[in-house]
């Protein structure tokens, strides 16, 4: 009977150590997408001072990033209250999916708000409509 209790301590452990290394690598996956994010940003800010981008156009591309950024910090959070389910952890957990889940909500109705507004602002201007397909 000690063998088995020994056995379970053991895949427990395992399971732990696997769990926190994929809760790291999502909140390092959603890291590196912001950063991606930022970096496309910044590069397109010389074009739209220019006039040859727009800047809602900017603001939507790194406003997607945004929002897959959300989606994996909610699920790396996800991920740890699954290792470690307290009731104060889920709580926490509650309230973090449901401010991210709003700032997701807001951020891509934003999105298709402002891609409705560029398509229909400039319908004959192709550069105009490519930009709105594009932010889809």
């Amino acid at each position: 009977m000690m063998m088995l209790a020994g056995d379970l301590e053991n895949v427990t452990g395992v399971m732990e150590t696997w769990i926190s290394w994929v809760r790291l690598a999502l909140d390092a996956v959603g890291t590196i997408v912001i950063v991606i994010g930022a970096v496309q940003a910044v590069a397109a800010l010389p074009a739209a001072i220019r006039g040859e981008r727009r800047f809602t156009g900017v603001r939507l591309d790194f406003a997607r990033y945004l929002a897959l950024t959300l989606e994996f910090q909610l699920a790396a959070d996800v991920i740890e209250t699954a290792l470690t389910p307290t009731w104060q952890r889920l709580g926490q957990l509650a309230v973090i999916a449901t401010i991210r889940t709003a700032l997701n909500f807001f951020l891509s109705r934003e999105m298709r708000e402002e891609r409705a507004s560029v398509a229909e602002s400039s319908a004959g201007d192709g550069v105009s409509v490519e930009l709105a397909r594009s932010t889809r």
